[in-house]
C-alpha cells in the first residue's frame, strides 16, 4: 500500500501572493501544473485552496504566514478523517514553505528539529501538538542586513519573473521526494 500525502503550502494572501514569503504556494500551484491535477477550488469547509488528484491531494492555507498552524491542522485532521482506517497510520503531511537561509530557489527536505525562526513553522508545530512532518522548503535567498524590518520588506516585495521561475522549477524536485515520501 502507498502513503496518503496532503500537502499543505504556506504563504500570504492579496497582495502578497506574488511575495518571495508566499514561495509555498507558488511551488504547490506548480506542482499541480506537473501532476496535471485540477485547478485549486475553494474549500467551505476548509478555508483556502483544495485540490486532489490520485496520489495526492494539495491545500493552500488561507491564513497569513506566521498563523498558519490551525489551518493546517484543521486541514490534516479532514484529510486523515477521509481516508479508510488501514490508510490513516501511514498518512504524511507535508508542508511546503520558503526558507530564508537556502539560495533562491534550492529545495530542502526537513522532517523534525527546530523552525530555525520560521514562523510559520512554529505556528504548525505548535498547532499539530509536537506531531512529527515533513517539510519541503524553497530557498528565497537572504538578504545581507539581519534587521527584521529589512527582512521583513525583504520577504514581502513581490518576486521578479526570474525568481518566479526558479520557485517553479522546484516542482520536479519536489515531486521525486514526495514519491520516495510515498513509495515508504
Amino acid at each position: 500500500m502507498t502513503t496518503r500525502i496532503l500537502i499543505a503550502s504556506i504563504g500570504n494572501p492579496p497582495p502578497y501572493a506574488l511575495s518571495l514569503h508566499s514561495a509555498g504556494h507558488i511551488l504547490s500551484s506548480a506542482l499541480v501544473s506537473v501532476l496535471t491535477y485540477p485547478s485549486f477550488v475553494r474549500s467551505s469547509s476548509l478555508g483556502g485552496l483544495i485540490t486532489t488528484g490520485t496520489e495526492y491531494t494539495l491545500y493552500q492555507s488561507p491564513a497569513l504566514m506566521n498563523v498558519s498552524g490551525k489551518p493546517i491542522a484543521a486541514a490534516y485532521k479532514a484529510f486523515l478523517k477521509g481516508l479508510s482506517p488501514n490508510e490513516r497510520p501511514s498518512a504524511k503531511l507535508v508542508v511546503l514553505h520558503d526558507e530564508l537561509e537556502s539560495p533562491l530557489g534550492k529545495i530542502k527536505m526537513k522532517i523534525s528539529g527546530s523552525a530555525k525562526g520560521h514562523n510559520g513553522i512554529k505556528d504548525i508545530m505548535k498547532a499539530l501538538g509536537g506531531a512529527d512532518f515533513v517539510r519541503i522548503g524553497v530557498g528565497i535567498g537572504r538578504p545581507q542586513s539581519r534587521d527584521s524590518r529589512d527582512v521583513a520588506s525583504f520577504v514581502l516585495r513581490k518576486m521578479t519573473m526570474e525568481e518566479l521561475a526558479r520557485v517553479r522549477d522546484g516542482a520536479g524536485e519536489v515531486l521525486m521526494i514526495l514519491e520516495k515520501i510515498r513509495s515508504g
